[in-house]
């Protein structure tokens, strides 16, 4: 969960998430090391005597040629194995459906007979004490922990986006199509998100709780959901 004075990222719960803070980081010390280059030679142009003779540098040219390619190698090559990983699905242990509707999202667990419900925002006067307000909904999605969860995402009337920053998920939700995304919760706990497509007038009412719960609980939850 985010807090007001936070500057980095929320603390990753998936290993999806876990990658693109690295790559987070790794890009932050490439920019760092350019941006200590530029101020050295900054430095240098303006306390050094300027010469106006005209030297044959080749070597120099070679540098500045060669460098940049090096560092969008660097730069690239990590982001494409991210890019790919987070488009893997493979042999989920449960799929999820994810429905966007204005201004509320409803839920399908399709492996299960009859495990459908609406998501709404919890009203301000109905919220317990300790939740957060604008962020609690009446029914949250309880996944298993430590098992890849599939989630197809789609739209009921206008673009929506299905997004949870700690699991490292954003799916954009559009009428007529259906996207896919995947995770993985490493741990238990409560993750929050929002619709990150502006949607309406409500667009800011549309909150996501996903619950990760050993699979023994969300065994006993989803049979008293069902029944």
């Amino acid at each position: 969960m985010a807090n007001h004075s936070q500057l980095g990222f929320q603390d990753a719960s998936s290993p999806i998430m876990e990658e693109l803070v690295e790559f987070h980081d790794h890009a932050l010390m490439v920019a760092l090391a350019i941006c200590s280059l530029v101020l050295y030679l900054l430095t240098l142009m303006l306390t050094e005597k300027l010469s106006s003779s005209t030297v044959d540098a080749q070597e120099i040219e070679l540098v500045w040629t060669i460098l940049p390619a090096i560092v969008l190698i660097m730069l690239a090559l990590p982001s494409l194995q991210i890019l790919y990983m987070m488009d893997e699905v493979n042999e989920p242990d449960l799929t999820l459906k994810a429905i966007g509707h204005q201004w509320y999202w409803s839920y399908e667990y399709t492996d299960f007979k009859d495990l459908t419900f609406d998501s709404y925002m919890t009203p301000t006067a109905d919220l317990p004490l300790g939740h957060f307000r604008l962020l609690e909904v009446d029914h949250r999605v309880v996944v298993p922990m430590e098992s890849p969860v599939r989630v197809i995402v789609t739209a009921d009337d206008v673009l929506h986006s299905w997004a949870v920053p700690s699991l490292g998920v954003k799916t954009d939700a559009i009428p007529g199509r259906l996207n896919q995304t995947s995770f993985t919760a490493t741990r238990p706990g409560v993750f929050y998100g929002q619709c990150s497509e502006i949607c309406g007038a409500n667009h800011s009412f549309m909150p996501i709780v996903v619950e990760s719960a050993p699979l023994a609980n969300f065994e006993s939850w989803s049979s008293l959901l069902s029944s």
